[in-house]
């Protein structure tokens, strides 16, 4: 142990500062978040609440305080700042090695200008992979020179950055992230070990034991005895007869003095006072509460103690009050508002100990919160008490002939000290009377009292070292104590010291922050004379931190008369109560103990002294021996108490009388704490004594000094190693605090994430920081804590100054804080999350296996007994030959023209059509003639007006209604193929009329046809401002037709050739247009009319945007095949009326209707408070058959769900809600339909799922996925599994590509260029294996078949579909293929204010967009909980948590997200985020 003095300094900040300066060599560049401005100016000075004063912790001690005027720089290193400034700024412009050029000014050098550099990487035009974590390129930080013009960094070669669908971008937000990429450098993991991976099982990386990691090598300890506890003749029997004594024999003697706020005496409370008013106090409490038969406290019970910290005397009072009536006191802190921090965990004590009496003072009463009526409200968590003031005038004078009774100190509970453990719960430590008494003993031998000697008390007098010492061992040596209040140290942080000097007194219990602040406030006081104290009592001797404070006390205060002997640290638990404390000695000669220890040898929980390696130590100072009458050993600090070895480290155990007895009514917990064991290596216990946990993690040195070097409360295991949270306090302090910090306020704790606990660091910034400051100070802590405990910080997070919870005294309340934290309501303003850096135990990044060939793969399947997975609707051919069918349309009618003829002619005042309006009033219909006629006058239009020859293609731009459908049927009877536009809207016109313009060129419309309101729309100035448009092919509109009919109506001569085009966007952003022939459109309607068995006497409403897919053959074509009537429902009128759908699917006693995903969520939300009022308004769904979502995508479960679950009270049935399937190369593959069983759901793997395989598991089992069949396959149509790579055909419950064959297929896409060989593969793909022959449409959809226990129509069983996901849509990382929809539903389950969220990758680094539903405040509260769930859930690293204003993300008119729009947006900088944080 190395026991010479080291020169007194800080001695952490010293390793700190080095530890940084090391780093300056090679430069870490943090990127810095982009924030909005209102979220930048909220911290400034203006939202700045004046300092409350309370500052260092009570339990987390700061230590850093602000400083009260500048400390003399003479006195060495005592000014912390000019110190600090020295060590980082002396070495700069050595250091700037890595930059190309200097800037000027050392001080300005290392801003973070520099490290936010653009960085350039050589020759590399593609960003790197950031996972798979290489780094060859050499990367230059270039600095800003000056104010001289910049050039745009370029990336490698490329002048602009391409996205990946080759759209260039030019960008701020990708010179970030590859910042970000760049930054991302090799992290410090292990080596991937090999281990056995199941078929589909990820299995988290397991921490190996590091082969070279420290060992203890000692032999086992022996236990240490503290010297025997010697028995003075004099010593009283209890301490109520100490107080008796003490109060007839010398009753003027002065027991306590308290101060006022400005430091002058208050109140001096003599002995003979303390004795008769504690005798007034315990017989008002024993005789006049209740009754004479029914008191209401009796010996033994416990009461509460309520005193403010001002006010010891009447605390004193109380608590020897309560001694003497023998009733148990339970002193806690005043709570000052219904909702402390920590108050109800309070409550929840007393509630268990059954008080019902609370003692307090006239102030104190006065100050409590009070109802309306006077009452002092029940605080939350507590029982009802009554409130008792102890003040002398408020109580009776006891009767002549009562006295108490006073007896020798015994096995009865003296008091019980309340504990807050590290999850914010508290407990109560109860301590007997003989232990009282014992304890009073040992430490008047330890610290060497004599009668009548002057102590000055700063601690908390209610519990610990303060009521210890100041208000129990006093008493029992008829001690002087002067009382310093917590609030006179605020305003006078020297007063203590001055107190030392005007008493000359000869002892001071003190904590290392109030040396500290003394040390800040002193301005070199000339009257200063320390040489009356013959002990400073250092409460909190056992933190790392103390011996700073120490050795800059005593460096400064030595020329004052302080010996260094005078300094004696002692170490406590509310458990074992004083552990051990350094004895004062006359000799100063003998320099105290110190133990220069490795900071890695620590972690691994073994000792070694450490002298090389300045940077990573731990320097702690002995807490002196063991107390008298004790025995002390260390034990391992989990699993069985075993003892350590003598260089291990391990949790410190005490042997005595003089020790708490149990946690009051909690015998489990009791048990493992006051009831251990310790045992040898051969399995013996070392006595037949229990021993005390003391939450102390420590050792015995040479000599029995004792070290402490943590706490169990404190301590973090990271990977296997050991951290202590208040070592890695006094690093991130030891990083200029002065400057940055707010009075060294500073929380540490772990979160566990990912099966492994992680750091998190929350500080409060000082109110006049820039963020510059804060992102400079977060990079160096990072940086510090790397060095110094080779440990990754996981998130750091500096809120504003007085924002965190507080402990009564001051102090972060610690657990509350993880609270905040963890719930998202911390309200951060800066977040720096390093995941990539910290997490080491992802799972192993799946590698491809070559793939098997499909031969072996069908074989492998036909062996295992699984059928290939294929399926088919019904055959169309056997279900039309009824005379039914035959009645209601003729067999032989090709063209839908036709069909509306032959309506037209046989029926023609049958309504076809009926449009409703916002109100729920019907706007316009159509019968069969009204139609054709239209459709005749428009053909007519089209060959005068337009000029247009049969075959041409028209762009109908329409609002969703009737006259689409005329203008529709218009072009069929001229021959023209139509094409159905959306509209632009009006209040958008700039981002939606390209797209119009988009359509109708790519379309190579020769004509637009549309309303006069669209036609004036499109040639206004604002639609100038959006498109050319000038370069509008010729347009016709439809409000003025001629009178005339045509000549003849066109009839085509091959049912192959095109009726119309189908042009849509997809979610990845593409627009596709596909053909539909004249065979197809038929066959389509055909096979939609016998799965929902549709005839003309039949009505169906339809809420669905016509302009593709399934919603526009429902709208414009179903009615005219089938001849049932379509009650139209525009979707965008629900925006003003919601219940507009569902009122008219009631009123109009619909069996069968069809909805958007954006529909049936528009109801969800906008109705689902008003359901009451709705069946009071007569609403009915009890006869809807099939409500069909139309849909292109995985069913959206959860939304069905809740919306089926909504809609029950108002008769909606269940079942009744299904989806369909639709893609381009099929609009309708799936389709519920009326007859056939009700739609399954089953639970999958969501693991097996990134494998691309299926594994089904139990509903709620941990990642569990459901997924919904997505309806019934259409009649005529077969589909077929096949692996998208190799087109093999897939086994049964095979994830793989859904392969559609059917009549209605599309017949190709409509491409400008013609890209054959796209459209080929698309639309004519064979198997590679099997039945090679059949022609098959790929739908870029993933699912997988699964025969059901369920029997269809025909009595077979049934195949369900059910599909997992677009292929373009997923991502490829870490070698698995994942659905940004499963990662998107766990982000939005993480917080409350998240309403909506995307995902998508940039250079294999995931993104994810948030949109806030708050105040801006609770942006930054999102980043560390989305990283968590998608770390735990998915297994994944979060690159950048973007946090955007609700409506942001774009979404198309089927619902869908439009993830790649969002990406292109975000890349060029156009979202206007809230807040951009780059995961490190």
């Amino acid at each position: 142990m190395d026991a010479q003095r080291t020169a007194p300094s800080y001695v952490h900040t010293e390793a700190v500062q080095a530890a940084l300066a090391k780093h300056k060599e090679r430069k870490m560049a943090v990127p810095m978040p982009s924030k909005r401005r209102s979220l930048v100016v909220q911290t400034s000075m203006d939202a700045y609440t004046p300092p409350d004063t309370s500052s260092g912790s009570e339990d987390e001690g700061s230590v850093q305080g602000d400083s009260q005027g500048t400390p003399t720089s003479s006195q060495g290193s005592i000014n912390m700042e000019h110190w600090i400034s020295q060590a980082i700024h002396g070495s700069t412009t050595s250091t700037t090695s890595s930059s190309s050029t200097q800037s000027g000014g050392s001080g300005a050098a290392h801003r973070l200008a520099d490290v936010m550099a653009q960085t350039h990487i050589e020759n590399h035009s593609a960003p790197p992979d950031v996972t798979t974590y290489t780094s060859e390129h050499s990367i230059q930080v270039e600095r800003p020179q000056g104010s001289t013009a910049r050039v745009a960094p370029k990336y490698g070669n490329a002048e602009l950055m391409e996205t990946g669908d080759g759209v260039p971008v030019s960008s701020r937000v990708s010179a970030k992230i590859q910042q970000l990429v760049n930054t991302l450098k090799r992290p410090k993991r292990p080596p991937l070990r090999e281990f056995f991976v199941d078929d589909f099982e990820e299995l988290l990386e397991v921490q190996q034991p590091d082969p070279n990691q420290p060992k203890p090598e000692g032999a086992q300890m022996l236990a240490m005895r503290g010297e025997q506890l010697g028995v003075v003749t004099n010593w009283p029997p209890s301490l109520e007869a100490a107080l008796q004594r003490w109060g007839t024999i010398s009753p003027k003697a002065p027991c306590l003095t308290t101060m006022d706020t400005n430091g002058k005496p208050l109140y001096i409370l003599t002995y003979g006072k303390l004795w008769t008013r504690s005798m007034k106090v315990a017989y008002n409490i024993l005789h006049k509460l209740g009754t004479k038969q029914e008191p209401m406290v009796r010996p033994g019970d416990r009461v509460t103690l309520v005193f403010p910290n001002n006010d010891p005397a009447a605390f004193m009072v109380a608590f020897y009050g309560c001694l003497l009536a023998e009733v148990v006191p339970v002193p806690i802190e005043v709570p000052l508002t219904r909702k402390d921090a920590g108050s109800q965990q309070i409550g929840f004590l007393l509630g268990s100990c059954g008080v019902t009496v609370a003692l307090t003072s006239d102030a104190c009463h006065k100050g409590l919160p009070k109802s309306p009526t006077g009452e002092i409200p029940q605080f939350k968590g507590w029982p009802k008490l009554l409130w008792f003031v102890t003040e002398s005038k408020h109580l009776s004078k006891p009767p002549r002939d009562w006295f108490p009774h006073i007896k020798d100190a015994n096995n009865d509970t003296a008091y019980i000290e309340y504990k807050t453990c590290k999850d914010g719960s508290v407990l109560g430590v109860t301590v007997t009377r003989i232990a009282l008494l014992t304890h009073c003993q040992a430490l008047t031998q330890a610290c060497g009292y004599t009668e009548a000697e002057t102590i000055v008390n700063v601690l908390d007098f209610k519990k610990d070292v303060g009521l210890w010492h100041g208000i129990l061992t006093s008493v029992m040596n008829m001690m002087h104590v002067i009382s310093i209040p917590y609030s006179l140290m605020k305003v006078n942080p020297l007063s203590w010291i001055q107190k030392v000097c005007q008493y000359k007194a000869k002892v001071a219990c003190v904590k290392s922050r109030d040396m500290h602040w003394a040390l800040v406030a002193h301005r070199d006081q000339r009257d200063i004379n320390l040489s009356s104290l013959r002990m400073l009592i250092v409460a909190d001797g056992a933190n790392p931190w103390s011996i700073s404070s120490c050795d800059a006390f005593l460096n400064v205060f030595q020329s004052k008369g302080l010996r260094q002997e005078v300094i004696c640290p002692c170490a406590s638990s509310p458990e074992a109560l004083t552990v051990a404390i350094r004895r004062p000695t006359d000799d100063s000669n003998q320099p105290p103990g110190r133990g220069v220890l490795s900071m890695h040898g620590l972690t691994y929980g073994v000792i070694r002294v450490d002298s090389e390696e300045k940077l990573s130590v731990l320097t702690v100072q002995d807490v002196g021996l063991v107390m008298p009458g004790a025995i002390m050993c260390s034990v391992k600090p989990d699993g069985i108490p075993q003892l350590c070895k003598t260089d291990e480290i391990g949790e410190l155990c005490v042997c005595a009388i003089a020790t708490g007895t149990s946690y009051y009514g909690l015998s489990g917990m009791t048990k493992n704490t006051f009831e251990v064991f310790p045992m040898t290596s051969s399995g013996g216990p070392i006595t037949e004594y229990p021993f005390i946990r003391t939450g102390l993690l420590g050792f015995i040195g040479p000599g029995g000094l004792v070290f402490v070097i943590g706490k169990m409360d404190g301590l973090m295991v990271v990977s296997g190693r050991r951290h202590n949270a208040d070592d890695i306090v006094a690093t991130a302090l030891a990083v200029e605090p002065m400057k940055f910090v707010y009075r060294g306020r500073i929380a540490v704790f772990s979160v566990s994430v990912l099966h492994d606990e992680r750091i998190v660091i929350v500080a409060e910034q000082r109110p006049d920081s820039t963020e510059e400051d804060s992102f400079q100070w977060m990079s160096r802590v990072l940086q510090a804590i790397d060095s110094i405990h080779q440990v990754g910080v996981y998130c750091l997070a500096l809120v504003p100054a007085n924002t965190l919870p507080k402990t009564p005294l001051g102090g972060i309340h610690l657990s509350e804080t993880k609270q905040l934290f963890l719930e998202g309501s911390l309200h951060p303003c800066n977040v720096l999350m390093c995941p990539h850096t910290c997490v080491t135990n992802l799972p192993k990044p799946r590698q491809k296996q070559p793939e098997i060939g499909p031969a072996s793969v069908m074989v492998g399947n036909l062996v295992s007994g699984k059928r290939i997975a294929q399926a088919s609707g019904r055959d169309l051919g056997q279900i039309e030959d009824n005379d039914q069918a035959r009645k209601h349309l003729p067999i032989n009618f090709l063209f839908l023209s036709e069909v509306l003829q032959w309506r037209a002619q046989t029926t023609p005042d049958h309504v076809l059509y009926t449009l409703l309006n916002c109100r729920g009033t019907i706007a316009n219909s159509l019968t069969c003639v009204q139609l054709h006629k239209r459709a005749e006058k428009i053909a007519v239009m089209l060959m005068e007006r337009g000029h247009l020859q049969d075959g041409d293609h028209v762009a109908l731009v329409y609002p969703p209604g009737i006259d689409l459908i005329a203008a529709f049927y218009g072009c069929l009877y001229a021959g023209c193929v139509p094409i159905t536009v959306r509209p632009p809207h009006p209040q958008n016109i700039a981002t939606t009329l390209p797209t119009v313009k988009m359509i109708v060129e790519v379309s190579r419309s020769a004509c637009l046809m549309t309303t006069q309101l669209i036609c004036k729309l499109l040639r206004s100035r604002e639609a100038a401002a959006a498109v050319d448009i000038r370069t509008w092919p010729p347009v016709l509109d439809t409000d003025d037709l001629p009178k005339k009919r045509p000549a003849q109506i066109y009839k085509p001569s091959n049912p192959e050739t095109l009726a119309y085009l189908d042009f849509s966007v997809s979610t990845t952003g593409m627009l596709a247009g596909v053909k539909m022939s004249h065979a197809a459109t038929s066959a389509f309607c055909r096979s939609i009319k016998l799965q929902c068995e549709l005839y003309p006497s039949r009505e169906v409403a339809i809420c669905l945007d016509p302009y593709c897919g399934l919603g526009f053959v429902l709208w414009c074509l179903c009615s005219v095949y089938s001849g049932h009537q379509s009650i139209l429902i525009p979707p965008s009128e629900l925006e003003t009326n919601p219940a507009l759908w569902l009122l008219a699917v009631s009123q109009y006693k619909v069996r069968d209707t069809f909805c958007s995903y954006s529909v049936m969520e528009l109801c969800t939300k906008g109705l689902g408070s008003q359901t009451e009022s709705l069946k009071a308004r007569g609403l009915d769904l009890s006869r809807v058959r099939t409500c069909v979502v139309v849909a292109e995508e995985r069913p959206r479960i959860a939304l069905t769900q809740s919306f089926s679950k909504l809609f029950k009270d108002l008769g909606l049935h269940p079942r009744a809600v299904s989806t369909s399937l639709g893609c381009r190369v099929n609009l309708a593959i799936c389709l519920q339909g009326t007859s056939g069983p009700d739609p399954t759901t089953v639970y999958v793997d969501m693991r097996a799922l990134r494998h691309d395989r299926v594994r089904l598991v139990e509903r709620g089992s941990p990642h569990s996925l459901p997924l919904m069949e997505s309806g019934k396959i259409l009649p005529g149509v077969r589909i077929i599994i096949a692996n998208p790579e190799t087109k093999g055909p897939l086994g049964d419950s095979h994830l793989g590509e859904i392969w559609v064959h059917s009549t209605h297929n599309a017949s190709g896409y409509f491409t400008i260029y013609g890209d054959e060989s796209l459209q080929s593969d698309h639309f004519n793909s064979r198997l590679s294996f099997g039945d090679t022959q059949t022609i098959w449409a790929r739908t870029g959809y993933l699912g997988f078949l699964r025969r059901t226990e369920l029997t269809d129509a025909n009595g077979e069983r049934h195949d369900a579909l059910y599909v997992v996901g677009a292929l373009d849509e997923a991502m490829e990382l870490r070698g698995m293929r994942y659905h940004p929809i499963d990662i998107e539903t766990s982000v939005i389950r993480a917080h409350k204010s998240i309403t909506e969220c995307a995902v998508f990758t940039w250079t294999n680094l995931l993104v994810v967009v948030v949109e806030l539903d708050g105040s801006e405040q609770e942006a930054l509260d999102l980043v560390p909980l989305v990283t968590n769930v998608v770390l735990e859930e998915h297994y994944l690293i979060v690159g950048v948590v973007v946090v955007v204003d609700i409506g942001v993300i774009p979404i198309n008119s089927r619902g869908e997200k439009q993830r790649m729009h969002l990406r292109d947006g975000f890349l060029a900088d156009q979202l206007d985020p809230i807040y951009v944080a780059y995961n490190m």
